[in-house]
Parts: structure tokens; sequence; C-alpha cells
């Protein structure tokens, strides 16, 4: 199976989101619109309704880039710290969810730079076969362990790329990085991710 198909599985399995919690009821906040306006008056029950509303998407946001859960859970708090910290900036020209999303993405790559774990690096490509059989019943915790084996600077541009939907000129200057680093990044991501997933599958007998 090639890495684009697992990829694809990923996302199809994202949209089941591991971290999504259900939504409250708030009769009296309905909207974004007016939980915002709310917020903006720190009104401490509208901003509690946001983050109900929105902390389930954004932790698994930050878990794509940051393996250990409760770091992932920490980058998220401080998000939403920055989130209402600038909330009057948000000028809706776009989706608030969207918005959110950017400070998290930013977050997730502060944090990772503050660990000194974003490193772009090289590693000796094999040939590699793709594999004609049957789609694997893998499940969301097998695809997010493959991806998280993946080196973070790969992983940091497979996931900008391949989930959030960044093109290499935006996740170049994110990364204060080249648009050709970024794209071999990808490459080797997913040659990396397709090595690991034909390896798995030897082990399980699947090939």
């Amino acid at each position: 199976m090639q890495a684009r198909q697992l990829l694809k599985i990923y996302l199809r399995l994202s949209n089941k989101n591991l971290y999504q919690t259900p939504l409250k009821i708030i009769t009296l906040y309905s909207s974004d619109e007016a939980l915002i306006k709310k917020a903006l008056h720190n009104d401490s029950k509208a901003e509690q309704a946001l983050y109900d509303r929105y902390a389930g998407r954004m932790l698994g946001v930050c878990r794509n880039y940051i393996g250990d859960l409760h770091y992932a859970e920490d980058v998220m708090v401080q998000g939403f710290t920055k989130v209402f910290d600038n909330l009057a900036k948000f000028r809706n020209d776009g989706s608030f969810e969207g918005w959110i999303r950017r400070i998290m993405i930013r977050e997730a790559i502060n944090f990772l730079r503050s660990r000194r774990q974003l490193q772009f690096i090289d590693i000796e490509e094999k040939e590699t076969s793709a594999i004609r059989s049957p789609e694997p019943d893998y499940d969301i915790e097998m695809l997010q362990m493959l991806i998280d084996n993946l080196p973070n600077g790969y992983k940091t541009v497979l996931v900008m790329f391949a989930v959030e939907g960044y093109n290499h000129k935006e996740i170049a200057e994110m990364l204060d990085i080249s648009e050709s680093t970024s794209k071999s990044q990808l490459f080797k991501a997913r040659r990396l991710l397709q090595e690991q997933f034909n390896k798995k599958s030897r082990k399980d007998g699947t090939l």
C-alpha cells in the first residue's frame, strides 16, 4: 500500500476523532458569534463554552504534532490561553475553528522548537515497492503510531501538508525553511512511512 493511501485512511479515521467530546447543550449561547461577544466582555461561562466546544478537536490537532498526549494537552491549554488573549483580533473573515486551529499549530511548532525536537534531517532512502494487497484493517491508533515514529521534522511537514492542507510556501514560512526543504521532507516522510508500513505488514504476516 502506498503512503498516499495510508494517509487517506488516516484522514478518514481522523474524522472520527478519538479526542472528540460530546458538545454540551447551551441554551443562552448557541453560536460562536454570540459566545465570542460574551467572551470579549470576560464572560467566564462563554469562555468555558468555547473551550468545551473545541477542546476535543484541538487536542487532536496538537496530538498530530506531539507524540506525548500529556504534552499535547499542555500545549492545547496554552493555545487556548492565546486564543482568549487574542480574541479581539478575530475578524470573522474565516471560520473561528480555523483561526483556533492555526494558533494550536503554531503553539505545537513552538513547543517542538523549544525542546530542540524540530530538526530537518536526511535519512538514507531505500527503494520501496508498491504493495498490491487489500486494505488492512488498521485503526487510527496504528496509523498514528506509524506517523509518530517519523522524525519530528518529517512528521511536522507531512501533517501540515496532508492533514492541514498547507502548501509548501506556507509551510516554509511557518517553519522558517525553504520550499525545497519542505518538498524534500514531505517526499522522505512518505517514503519512510511506507517503509514502516511494509515492515509492520511483514511482521504481522499480512504481506
